[in-house]
């Protein structure tokens, strides 16, 4: 019995080390699949969150033609560096729609002075309830809409260059 005492912390060390080891070279999955795609997007009609953009509703979003929806804040730092990217978009035709979540209107006037307005139309989510509806778990986030109004695509996170030809071709295949 004494024999195996002696062994047991090591067998214990090299079966934990197997299993950090594996877990090293073998990482988990971490794309995030939204379980909103393929479904239309929650029906809504929120108040305008800019001074210049009107509201924005689901019918807004289901007139035909894809466009994209970004959710974005006034006082996201991510937001504010996908702004370049945006304007890019909008430059090659795409058609976007915004959400601003907890949000003040002279707040969203400011950021949109400052950093560009690539916007159609900005409805203001005060309470995160089109957010949490739509899957969203947090800002910025963009999703393709088809001309029915379905998502058809989940972008998590800032929109960076190499992400534009993506999100135009996911704008180009929702189209079809």
């Amino acid at each position: 019995m004494s024999r195996w005492a002696i062994w047991l912390p090591l067998g214990l060390f090299l079966a934990f080390f197997a299993l950090f080891a594996s877990g090293l070279l073998k990482p988990d999955d971490r794309l995030i699949t939204s379980k909103m795609i393929g479904k239309p997007i929650p029906q809504f009609s929120l108040p305008a969150a800019a001074s210049d953009r009107p509201t924005l509703s689901s019918k807004d979003l289901a007139t035909g033609k894809p466009r994209l929806l970004n959710i974005f804040a006034s006082w996201c730092v991510p937001c504010a560096a996908e702004s370049p990217q945006l304007m890019a978009l909008k430059a090659a035709g795409a058609e976007i729609d915004a959400v601003a979540i907890r949000d003040a209107r002279p707040d969203v006037d400011q950021f949109l002075k400052r950093w560009g307005n690539p916007y159609s139309r900005i409805g203001l989510d005060a309470r995160s309830s089109l957010q949490i509806a739509m899957g969203s778990s947090g800002v910025p986030e963009t999703f393709v809409i088809d001309g029915k109004g379905v998502i058809v695509h989940q972008h998590i996170g800032d929109i960076r260059a190499d992400d534009v030809p993506v999100l135009l071709q996911k704008l180009a295949e929702a189209g079809k």
